[in-house]
């Protein structure tokens, strides 16, 4: 059953939207577009799954949103989260919103942890980033957050370090840090891929009653159709940098209209909505 099946997706403005947007990158050999004419929204407490291939520029469409663009990338037309446009943003204005109105859980949660510093001190560090708030009561918001996320004994494991923990516990401590300071948009490409079947599925049931419980609009970022049709509200196909398709899950995945979707789902399980 997806988010949607289980309650309704609030109906007010959108958090996330995209219009007409575009990025291009430089190389030695020239222009290449990466992502054409995109325009997508996410709304309040709803999950938009953006599905496709590697390569088909999904992940490029998340970076660009957050402004975390390469040097050598060109983005064009408009992305907007909570009214603020990304999309030519000074870097100290685009700093500011991150980490506080959308934050990102990458894939493999390494990359966004400090090996050598405890976990309970960099959730603390997110939170005093944004907030006036004393390192006494960051803290205990931090072990607050690790109960939150289903770390088990989170006053003993705000003091390990990431070496300590499993990787399902690792990209726990990531969602915990990126909900830390109430974000309306979360944005999350591939929070899964590097984490075994089991734990997938509870990383994602976390995703999932953050985002309805909170209201806070999630872009998930995946090539698992299973991931779409347990996970999302709406989703959202793109094929070689445009989307080809979108709509409720129920109506994409059971009567897709366009032959690349047809064919994504063909090459997979049999799903069900």
């Amino acid at each position: 059953m997806t988010a949607a099946q289980g309650s309704a997706a609030p109906q007010a403005g959108p958090i996330l939207e995209l219009d007409d947007l575009g990025v291009v990158f430089t190389t030695e050999t020239g222009d290449v577009p990466a992502v054409r004419g995109v325009s997508l929204h996410v709304r309040p407490g709803e999950t938009l799954a953006l599905v496709g291939e590697s390569g088909s520029g999904k992940s490029t469409i998340a970076l660009a949103a957050m402004g975390l663009l390469d040097g050598n990338a060109r983005a064009t037309g408009s992305a907007t989260i909570a009214g603020h446009q990304m999309v030519g943003a000074r870097e100290a204005d685009l700093a500011a919103l991150r980490g506080r109105t959308v934050t990102m859980v990458f894939q493999e949660p390494a990359t966004a942890l400090d090996p050598l510093t405890r976990i309970g001190k960099q959730i603390a560090e997110v939170i005093r980033n944004h907030r006036e708030v004393s390192g006494k009561d960051a803290a205990a918001e931090a072990v607050g957050l690790l109960r939150k996320v289903g770390i088990p004994e989170p006053e003993k494991r705000a003091g390990a370090y990431p070496f300590q923990l499993s990787g399902g516990q690792r990209q726990r401590v990531v969602i915990a840090m990126a909900i830390a300071n109430d974000p309306t948009l979360l944005i999350a490409d591939e929070p899964t891929t590097a984490l075994d079947v089991t734990v997938q599925a509870e990383i994602l049931d976390l995703l999932r009653h953050l985002a309805v419980e909170t209201g806070t609009g999630v872009l998930l970022v995946t090539h698992n159709m299973g991931v779409v049709a347990d996970f999302a509200d709406r989703v959202a196909v793109m094929y070689d940098g445009e989307i080809v398709e979108t709509g409720p899950v129920e109506d994409v995945l059971l009567r897709p209209s366009h032959d690349y979707t047809k064919r994504l789902l063909a090459a997979g399980p049999r799903l069900s909505v």
